[in-house]
């Protein structure tokens, strides 16, 4: 059984006719002390609060009391039992003083009757609680009313996940911000990355994950239409994460926080979202014929090498150096005096990325990538490739009957005549583009830091989709 422990209220749960309810004590300090202050209490050894302590819901003003779907009354947090014998004698008091009918004397019988009259000790310590779990007090309601109470519920969680969705950082929070957009993805405007995706989303939406790859067997691959699940990410927002991470290098317990899901979730997202980018735009054909780049090469270019296909130029990523010495040895590059990747990259003479390499160890040379990356098999008889001075391949493209247009060397005499400098000034104003094109590319700060070793797996995949998303990015000149 259950009492109430206000002075002046004798509510107990036996024989309860009125459907009152009794209430613990809040756990929060500051809001125990208010109510202790507001029953006229001092905890000593006549009152001690334990956990069967109560105070009936005739000491709560209507508006501290809530209702659930099912038209459960329930105390709202924060409450404060405001209504007592006290109050109601004080507002009396003071209705009959502003009519001149009260005296001191009656006041100080009446505050000494309700300050001294109260339940025992025995009254304040009840052992026997209406439920173990739930403060309120079940009442009839008609069908109309929980209806209009479940609508009123509807209402109120709507407007809740309305702002709720609005304070998480998502594409709907920057699509309207032109800078923004192009702050986290490098796409120009919102019309063209939405477009990029609308392209990608009919396979998206069937892609699986490296990992749900590896559990589903032979004869189980109609799951894979299930496609990649990740929490509460919509296949936009997923697009737009990873965006974020490879355009700004923003790390993932950072993109966990603003997006509001776990670290291991927006690693398997950028995982899966590089290896499937890397397939899709990989299978672009980004390499035009001789005839589309004749169509839209420069005036400059057709004025003085018109036969130009290519413009090609090596460039490095920082990585992390390994415990292996074998291995530090193959990535080592003197050129840049630490441990990198290297990869080659080409543009056509009207700066669109034609062509991109993987990535390869730091100490391989010029001559080499070209040799290996397959960009040989793509010339034509006839064309013409503009490269440095580091780049020695004369040889390699006289096999295939192509020129090599490349700054000249220092003769013997020491100096340029004049047709030499003239010449080298004209490529390396020429040339200067391909630098601005790796420039694009190094702009998605990913690859600002060191390249760590556990992204060994997806670096590459992670280079050639930045290398063709450049092209997204509007023209270079």
């Amino acid at each position: 059984m259950a009492y109430c422990c206000v002075p002046d209220c004798r509510s107990f749960s036996r024989q309860n006719k009125e459907n009152t309810s009794f209430h613990k004590f809040p756990q929060d300090k500051d809001l125990r002390k208010t109510w202790i202050i507001k029953i006229r209490r001092d905890i000593g050894p006549n009152f001690q609060i334990t956990k069967n302590t109560r105070v009936c819901s005739k000491h709560f003003s209507p508006e501290s009391f809530s209702r659930t779907l099912t038209g459960i009354r329930k105390l709202k947090d924060g409450s404060v039992p405001s209504v007592f014998t006290w109050t109601r004698h004080s507002r009396e008091r003071t209705s009959m003083r502003s009519q001149g009918k009260c005296n001191l004397e009656e006041e100080r019988e009446e505050d000494e009757s309700s300050t001294n009259y109260g339940p025992s000790n025995e009254e304040c310590h009840a052992t026997e609680i209406p439920h173990p779990d739930h403060d309120y007090s079940v009442e009839s309601m008609t069908s109309e009313e929980q209806l209009l109470a479940a609508r009123e519920e509807i209402s109120r969680l709507s407007a809740e996940n309305e702002m709720l969705k609005s304070q998480q950082f998502g594409i709907q929070n920057v699509q309207h911000n032109q800078k923004l957009v192009q702050f986290y993805t490098g796409f120009p405007d919102y019309d063209t990355l939405k477009t990029v995706f609308l392209a990608l989303q009919p396979t998206a939406e069937s892609m699986a994950s490296w990992a749900q790859v590896q559990r589903i067997s032979a004869t189980n691959q109609h799951t894979l239409r299930l496609g990649f699940q990740a929490q509460h990410l919509s296949l936009f927002n997923q697009f737009f994460m990873f965006l974020c991470r490879i355009r700004q290098g923003l790390l993932e317990q950072d993109l966990a926080v603003r997006f509001n899901v776990s670290q291991s979730t927006v690693s398997r997202t950028c995982v899966t979202w590089a290896n499937y980018l890397y397939f899709m735009l990989g299978s672009l054909p980004i390499w035009p014929s001789r005839a589309a780049v004749n169509e839209l090469m420069p005036e400059h270019f057709k004025s003085l090498y018109p036969k130009t296909r290519v413009i090609l130029d090596c460039t490095e990523i920082r990585v992390q150096t390994a415990s292996s010495k074998v291995l530090n040895s193959e990535t080592y590059s003197h050129y840049k005096g630490t441990t990198t990747l290297k990869s080659l990259v080409g543009i056509s003479p009207d700066g669109s990325m034609t062509f991109v390499s993987s990535l390869y160890t730091g100490c391989i040379s010029d001559k080499e990538i070209t040799k290996s990356s397959g960009i040989l098999d793509l010339l034509q008889e006839g064309d013409a490739v503009m490269v440095d001075k580091g780049f020695i391949i004369k040889d390699l493209l006289d096999e295939i009957h192509a020129t090599l247009v490349i700054p000249p060397f220092l003769g013997p005499s020491g100096q340029f005549n004049n047709e030499e400098l003239a010449r080298t000034q004209n490529i390396a104003r020429l040339r200067i583009h391909i630098e601005r094109a790796i420039r694009r590319i190094k702009e998605f700060h990913i690859f600002d830091r060191v390249i760590p070793l556990s992204l060994a797996g997806s670096v590459n995949q992670l280079w050639t989709v930045c290398a063709i998303l450049t092209n997204f990015h509007g023209p270079l000149f």
